[in-house]
């Protein structure tokens, strides 16, 4: 059933698929577009939107909301990929993260803006121990950051001594569970994040010396950029992402939670980088491309859990919009797809053209 807001919603992504059509992130929002269009005609009440005490309610709310963890992540995530690297213990930091901000809290009675600051420096360390086992030692990133993904869940677990720690504070539950301006507050941190994000990027030579850096790690040298620093600054930027995404996870289940607690959002960091156009191998990075992929896969895991999918094979469906998108987002893949169109027959020359030959 269409209402005045869900028209005005349609308008709206109808718009931005036309903006966008000649630009990188036109093939993941299509499959958003798709997604959600197939939610509209096949899942009954994914659409109900309802006003209450000023709130916005609903399903594409609470996507909004639990995408929150995912879409902070996954801006870190693009710039460390950005480089040429890649960050595998994001979702150990979140737990790390949300450990110190529990025992704090709760165990040592610190207010909520000493917690969360204690958290977020905490992310900040780990986010630099792997900056410089990267970019200081040299150790590749998949193996430097597999080190604090093992033992970061142990470092969690040692905080809250193998505990899940819960906690009151209205301010740090209204951190996932309220609301600025009739939406989740999780959604104006992303926002914040990302418009903070985007300047430093785009508005200064940072972004120009992450994407060469990506590119040729070693011209960029030769031409006076210090790599090294660049991809410092890009891990410590992924531990803060990562930091700020477990304060917002923790704050969701008024717990720490060592064991689930950013469990996989490394894998689907990555997929909605991958997802927004930014390449595995580094160099050009699209940071709203990226917000778009994260939206994808949590109204896409929603979609699945509205529809009773099972548990246990979520993550084939997952796994097939993935592939797809990526394929589109391919032109080579593309061009192989339309040999297989019908072509048109050429136009037989007409009576005009006989008689002038």
């Amino acid at each position: 059933m269409l209402n005045a807001a869900n028209i005005l919603f349609w308008a709206v992504l109808a718009a931005l698929l036309f903006f966008a059509r000649r630009q990188r992130i036109f093939w993941p929002l299509l499959a958003l577009t798709l997604l959600l269009l197939f939610n509209q005609l096949f899942t009954p009440g994914f659409f109900n939107l309802e006003l209450r005490e000023g709130h916005l309610y609903g399903t594409r709310i609470d996507i909004l909301k639990h995408g929150g963890t995912v879409m902070l992540v996954a801006l870190g995530m693009t710039l460390v990929i950005a480089t040429g690297g890649v960050d595998l213990s994001v979702g150990a930091v979140m737990a790390v993260a949300g450990a110190v901000l529990a025992q704090a809290a709760a165990v040592h009675q610190q207010s909520a803006g000493v917690a969360m600051l204690l958290a977020l420096v905490v992310s900040l360390g780990l986010g630099a121990w792997n900056g410089l086992l990267v970019a200081g030692i040299g150790i590749q990133p998949i193996v430097a950051t597999l080190i604090l993904m093992v033992a970061g869940r142990g470092i969690a677990q040692l905080i809250t001594e193998g505990q899940i720690i819960n906690f009151t504070n209205p301010a740090l539950v209204y951190i996932a569970n309220g609301y600025f301006l009739g939406l989740p507050f999780a959604c104006t941190l992303v926002l914040v994040l990302l418009a903070a994000t985007y300047a430093l990027t785009r508005a200064t030579a940072l972004g120009l010396f992450i994407e060469s850096v990506g590119d040729n790690d070693v011209a960029s040298r030769y031409a006076g950029v210090n790599a090294r620093f660049v991809k410092f600054t890009a891990y410590v930027f992924a531990g803060f992402c990562a930091g700020l995404a477990g304060l917002v996870a923790a704050s969701d289940i008024k717990s720490a939670d060592a064991n689930h607690a950013g469990l996989y959002a490394e894998l689907d960091a990555i997929l909605a980088v991958v997802i927004g156009g930014t390449a595995l191998t580094g160099g050009r990075f699209y940071l709203l491309g990226s917000i778009v992929g994260a939206f994808l896969i949590q109204t896409l895991t929603t979609t699945m859990y509205a529809r009773n999918v099972s548990a246990d094979i979520a993550p084939v469906p997952k796994a097939l919009v993935v592939i797809a998108v990526c394929l589109l987002q391919s032109e080579k893949a593309r061009r192989c797809f339309t040999r297989f169109l019908p072509r048109k027959s050429p136009a037989a020359p007409t009576a005009n053209a006989k008689a002038g030959s």
